[in-house]
């Protein structure tokens, strides 16, 4: 830890450098190289089929941007109704029920927007009763979509009929999909990556899925420098860290120098490990090699420092920051606070959180959160209360983590009728509950046995459409 503490000052002569910072998504869960995924690529074409043969105006002249999206607004109602009808055909799927010869008497206009609304129905309903039927439907309806006059798949779609697969559990015949995903000539990308990892990873696969993106020649690089930055950066967003050592050995012997990306994966994963000697390495080893921190530098170092309850050094660190040309934002303050939050010194992470205010960096739902989680933890529900009312005077709307936390804070308080009434708020606000939720405020309810009240919140589950086999985990159960 003392080499952190000294940061400040042996990193004073280093100027930093921006310029791709920004795709860099270290702190980014949901990272997608494919900014074509949402499926509209496929739109504008159609749309001029429409035009041309429908009983749409295509008299020829340039029509409006009114009309223009009247005109989109009917092609996708029109692929939507048609999407309904493919899935109602394909849940009738069945013993002597050519599935296939159904579809093609449907006479629909195929595009990217169709198969994507058909595939994405078939994802989002997939349970762990029909996990076997939706693998079969979802590769059905690609097969036969695939076949179609003047339709191609695209890597998106091999995405989505993927994801099915891994949600159903069908790792052979994703690994046979990926294959033919190659031989029709699309590059496999981060996300590709991401899919297989995710869904292998349980399976004891991991390694094997590295290993052969490692070796591919057809592994899309963008936006990292080389794929061992891509893997390494798929590879941490699924916590995979002991896997991410292997490959960072593997890099050196390819003769890959660590970037600037390469260090910060590196040292996260080094500190999450708690190897802090390790770590340490890392940051003189960094800046040897000549490379000044990033944006994301600064934020892993926060952290530490926050995590290591010291205050001053953190302090010391967002000056240098600003001498150094960069103003901290709401994502260094929240990583210092949460880090100070988790070391149980809730006065420093009041201190930086109005330091952050008076500086003109307002807090987010997410830093507010952070703080009234840290609050609650310590059995502070007042003060929790306190923030919780700013944050929604100052237009910051809850989300399901806030009002997680108030919930336990008021089960802990033995204030159960407000954790109630903070559930009904949370549902009138448009912010749904999840199960995370309805178990923290139902153990609380069974602990104080208060049976008839979470049998009101089973049933309420049941209503909202909560799995069956999740619901069933707390009926007729006396602890939790």
């Amino acid at each position: 830890m003392n080499t952190i503490a000294l940061f400040v000052a042996r990193m004073a002569p280093y100027r930093l450098s921006f310029s791709s910072y920004i795709s860099r998504k270290l702190c980014d869960y949901s990272f997608d190289c494919d900014k074509s995924e949402n499926g509209f690529e496929h739109i504008d074409e159609p749309l001029k089929r429409v035009c041309r043969y429908s009983d749409f105006d295509s008299s020829g002249y340039e029509i409006s941007n009114e009309e223009h999206f009247t005109l989109k607004h009917r092609f996708f109602e029109h692929v939507r109704r048609d999407a309904a009808s493919v899935l109602d055909i394909l849940r009738q799927d069945g013993l002597g029920f050519d599935a296939k010869a159904a579809l093609s008497q449907l006479h629909i206009r195929m595009s990217g927007l169709l198969v994507r609304e058909v595939l994405m129905g078939i994802l989002k309903n997939i349970n762990y009763e029909n996990k076997e039927r939706s693998a079969r439907l979802g590769y059905t309806f690609f097969l036969w979509s695939g076949q179609q006059e003047n339709y191609r798949h695209t890597a998106n779609t091999y995405h989505l009929i993927m994801k099915i697969l891994a949600e159903c559990e069908e790792f052979k015949a994703m690994w046979r999909l990926l294959d033919e995903m190659v031989e029709d000539g699309f590059p496999t990308t981060a996300r590709t990556f991401n899919i297989l990892i995710c869904s292998c990873g349980e399976a004891g696969l991991a390694r094997k899925v590295v290993e052969r993106f490692i070796k591919s020649k057809k592994f899309n690089y963008r936006p990292f420098k080389h794929s061992f930055n891509a893997i390494l950066h798929s590879l941490f967003v699924v916590h995979h860290y002991k896997l991410i050592e292997w490959v960072h050995q593997q890099m050196l012997v390819e003769g890959h120098s660590p970037d600037i990306l390469t260090y910060n994966i590196l040292m996260c994963v080094k500190y999450r490990l708690g190897k802090l000697d390790q770590f340490n390495r890392l940051l003189d080893e960094m800046g040897r090699s000549g490379f000044s921190p990033d944006f994301y530098t600064y934020n892993i170092l926060l952290h530490v420092l926050g995590k290591g309850d010291k205050p001053l050094a953190a302090l010391n660190l967002l000056n240098h920051m600003k001498e150094v040309g960069i103003d901290p934002n709401v994502l260094h303050f929240t990583t210092l606070i949460d880090g100070l939050s988790r070391a149980g010194n809730l006065e420093a992470c009041k201190y930086f959180f109005d330091e952050m205010i008076k500086y003109g960096c307002m807090p987010d739902v997410v830093c507010y959160t952070v703080m009234i989680t840290g609050y609650i933890v310590v059995g502070e529900l007042e003060r929790a209360q306190v923030l919780f009312d700013e944050m929604k005077a100052r237009g910051n709307l809850p989300n399901v983590f806030t009002y997680n936390s108030m919930i336990r804070g008021f089960c802990m308080a033995g204030r159960f009728e407000e954790a109630c009434s903070m559930l009904q708020e949370m549902e009138s606000r448009g912010c749904n509950p999840n199960f995370v939720v309805y178990s923290t405020l139902l153990c609380n309810l069974r602990h104080a046995g208060k049976l008839s009240e979470a049998r009101k919140v089973i049933r309420q589950m049941i209503e909202k459409g909560h799995n069956v086999h999740l619901v069933s985990k707390f009926k007729g159960y006396r602890g939790c």
